[in-house]
């Protein structure tokens, strides 16, 4: 007998496959994981290039710590310039430090005087902000005269 089928076999068995609003859900969801993956992966990112401009300053900051009292004796005084880096200006300024101030230190001889060496690394970030990292050390040097 051909003809149409009966209704009650019809109904009984479901087509497979997906309907148009179970597909529209699935692509819903999958644009929210990725919009949610690609800001985690993006803040990511930024902090990354934020942390190796700071690790960037402050290998400029230690250098010029290093240099200062080496090239010629600890003086007061302020010295400035850039780095090979032009986006990093440093500022090393030098001052006698009150050892009365710090009753911890032994005293010092007569010879020698305790300086403060302080620099500063100031820099435009990616972000289009200012950046300051300061570092300060104390070193000993000759009395000044």
């Amino acid at each position: 007998m051909i003809g149409p089928r009966p209704a009650a076999r019809r109904s009984g068995r479901r087509q497979a496959g997906f309907t148009l609003i179970e597909v529209v859900v699935a692509f819903v969801l999958l644009a929210l994981v990725f919009s949610v993956g690609f800001e985690i992966f993006s803040g990511g990112l930024a902090r990354a290039g934020a942390l190796d401009e700071r690790s960037r300053a402050l290998e400029v900051a230690r250098s010029r710590q290093a240099v200062a009292g080496m090239e010629e004796p600890l003086k007061e005084g302020q010295s400035q310039g850039e780095s090979a880096d032009p986006r990093f200006r440093w500022t090393t300024t030098v001052a006698p430090y009150d050892v009365a101030r710090d009753p911890s230190l032994p005293p010092m001889m007569a010879a020698y005087a305790l300086y403060h060496i302080e620099t500063r690394v100031d820099w435009r970030g990616a972000d289009a902000k200012d950046h300051t990292l300061a570092l300060a050390t104390l070193a000993l040097g000759n009395k000044p005269q």
